[in-house]
C-alpha cells in the first residue's frame, strides 16, 4: 500500500498532467492538462494500463531495491 507509481508529463519544463496510483487517476495542473486528464480518466483501457504498470513496475522490483539496501 505505501508503494505509489507516478507518471508525469512535461511540456517546456511545466508539468500539466500527472497519473498517481494513490489517486488512481490522472490530474491536470493547466487548461490542456485538465483537458487531457478528462480524456484519459473517461477511457478505462488507459487506466487499468496504468494500474498495472504499478504491479508490474513498482511490486516487482520494491523487492529487488530492498535486497540491494
Amino acid at each position: 500500500k505505501d508503494i505509489q507509481y507516478v507518471l508525469s508529463y512535461y511540456y517546456n519544463k511545466l508539468e500539466y498532467a500527472r497519473f498517481d496510483s494513490s489517486l488512481g487517476k490522472y490530474v491536470g495542473y493547466t487548461t490542456f492538462g485538465v483537458k487531457n486528464a478528462e480524456r484519459w480518466n473517461n477511457d478505462p483501457s488507459i487506466i487499468g494500463a496504468r494500474k498495472a504498470q504499478r504491479e508490474a513496475y513498482c511490486l516487482t522490483n520494491v523487492g529487488i531495491d530492498y535486497q540491494v539496501a
